[in-house]
């Protein structure tokens, strides 16, 4: 008898799984939409943002003079300098987010962040996954390395380990054009200069204003290579689709160009770091014009 049961509700498993095959899918396909909804949260528009009282910005908490954290716990640098003013003119407040090189179209994909002001350098790589404003700074990069063992060009890295960020155009530069040369890879650019004061790298590459401004206040450590690859330009990015903020930045910049805003900002948070060491027009976008 146990037998002849055990055999009938087989039979019944099987004819519902052949005449209802939905009914036994139904909570695959909600778990595998949830997944979905999770991994992709649609922008926040410009009237919710208001709504808000507040606009979300990703900056870096570890890059001076650009986006860091100083002593007192507060948001400093030049492109906070800049989300200060977004922020003003949109009438918000500002919540800063800290993010890292390699998480900052996550960031925007995800909807932690509305906008990223994170010195992030154009790419066509990642214009497919974010919209990007118009520019406000020119970049290329450089290469960062002892005085007692300079590097001052790319031969020189031969042999030798060079230490750059992931998630940056450093790494898909190199990787790109010298994969024959060994890369050591942090997710944190305070890692990266640690690791070159610790010498567990030859050399460190990134955005070429950087090493600048860290070579001047770290004796001992010169930029043998002032300008590799091709100039590029940083810009705030949006959400992909994310039209209405997208058009509001771009007028944004626009305007600030009859106050000069952007040679103010350098003047506030980078002359003191660069002195006589860069020209001001060799960094600052007025207007998203490059000249």
């Amino acid at each position: 008898m146990k037998l002849c049961k055990i055999a009938q509700v087989a039979m019944a498993l099987i004819l519902s799984l052949v005449l209802f095959p939905g009914c036994n899918q139904g909570a695959g396909a909600s778990g595998a939409g949830s997944s979905n909804a999770q991994s992709s949260t649609s922008a926040r528009s410009l009237d919710e943002i208001k709504s808000s009282g507040k606009v979300i910005i990703g900056v870096f908490s570890d890059k001076a003079p650009f986006g860091y954290v100083d002593s007192n716990g507060q948001y400093q640098g030049y492109d906070v300098y800049f989300g200060d003013r977004i922020g003003k003119d949109l009438g918000v407040a500002v919540e800063y987010v800290s993010v890292e090189p390699a998480n900052r179209v996550e960031f925007l994909e995800t909807g932690k962040v509305d906008i990223i002001l994170a010195n992030f350098t154009v790419t066509a790589e990642r214009a497919e996954k974010v919209d990007f404003a118009l520019p406000y700074m020119k970049v290329a990069l450089g290469v960062v390395s002892p005085d007692s063992a300079l590097v001052a060009s790319v031969d020189d890295l031969k042999g030798k380990k060079l230490i750059v960020a992931k998630g940056t155009t450093a790494e898909t530069f190199f990787e790109a054009n010298y994969p024959d040369v060994e890369l050591v890879k942090f997710d944190q650019y305070t890692e990266t200069f640690s690791a070159l004061l610790d010498g567990r790298g030859d050399a460190f590459s990134t955005d070429n204003t950087e090493v600048l401004a860290w070579a001047l206040q770290n004796p001992g450590f010169t930029v043998g290579i002032e300008s590799l690859g091709s100039l590029d330009t940083i810009a705030p990015a949006v959400q992909k689709g994310n039209a209405e903020l997208l058009d509001w930045i771009n007028n944004e910049i626009k305007s600030l160009a009859s106050e000069q805003f952007f040679h103010e900002d350098y003047k506030a948070t980078l002359a003191s770091v660069y002195g006589d060491a860069i020209n001001i027009d060799s960094l600052v976008v007025e207007g998203g014009v490059i000249e």
